[in-house]
């Protein structure tokens, strides 16, 4: 029977951590495509911030040969982009066992969600047995720093926001308990950020993350394709 895991790598050198950092209030979430070689073509997908100021991130981004706009709902835009460095080259500076890092993409696990931060890649993934997440998390416990926030037997069934951090609940539940969330809203951001004593961006952020969450672990995986734009 198989694992599902959910861990943090804190490591600035992955891929578009520098985009993520640039737009603090979206969320970025990457999907890797591996038919692409040496180079896997990145799949992005933001929720938030500003357009202008997300395409800028990539156009200056080092990690970034070239990028498309290819679909937008909402807020929420796709993007296909080229890397400029393989794996390789990219991390080659920061982890000395480039062997290591190579025996990772052919490891008996599957990673389904990959969220870029400013500090590294929170991620949820699928292994084979306890062999090989013990493969791939002692890698990452030498190379960087790594965190285990959930391990669970594949059969074990997972309710919606299990994914949330505490500091996400909290924020989510103080917001909807104020009526932040009523139509109309009876309470400002600003007011329930004072009640958690926090600032305004920093509630934010963390209700963004949080329904971004909840949308992927719900209707997300019902939606059909983004459509084709043309890039702006």
């Amino acid at each position: 029977m198989g694992l599902i895991a959910e861990f943090q790598i804190d490591c600035d050198a992955l891929p578009l951590v520098s985009v993520a950092e640039t737009v603090p209030k979206a969320s970025v979430t990457l999907s890797l495509q591996y038919n692409h070689g040496r180079r896997p073509l990145f799949i992005v997908t933001v929720t938030g911030g500003s357009k202008q100021t997300i395409e800028r991130a990539f156009t200056d981004a080092y990690d970034v040969q070239e990028w498309t706009c290819i679909g937008t709902a909402g807020d929420t835009r796709r993007y296909q982009a080229m890397p400029a460095l393989s794996f390789e080259e990219q991390l080659g500076g920061q982890i000395n066992d480039l062997d290591g890092l190579e025996a990772l993409a052919t490891a008996d696990a599957i990673i389904e969600r990959i969220t870029v931060t400013a500090d590294g890649w929170e991620q949820m993934g699928w292994f084979a047995d306890r062999a090989a997440f013990t493969e791939f998390s002692s890698f990452w416990q030498r190379n960087a720093e790594f965190g285990l926030e959930r391990l669970t037997r594949d059969a074990e069934p997972k309710s919606p926001g299990n994914g949330l951090t505490d500091r996400q609940l909290e924020a989510l539940r103080t917001a909807y308990e104020m009526g932040y969330f009523e139509i109309p809203r009876r309470t400002s951001l600003d007011t329930v950020a004072g009640e958690l004593d926090i600032s305004a961006s920093s509630l934010s952020e963390r209700l963004r993350r949080a329904q971004t969450q909840l949308i992927q672990e719900t209707v997300a995986t019902l939606w059909p394709p983004l459509p084709e734009t043309q890039k702006q």
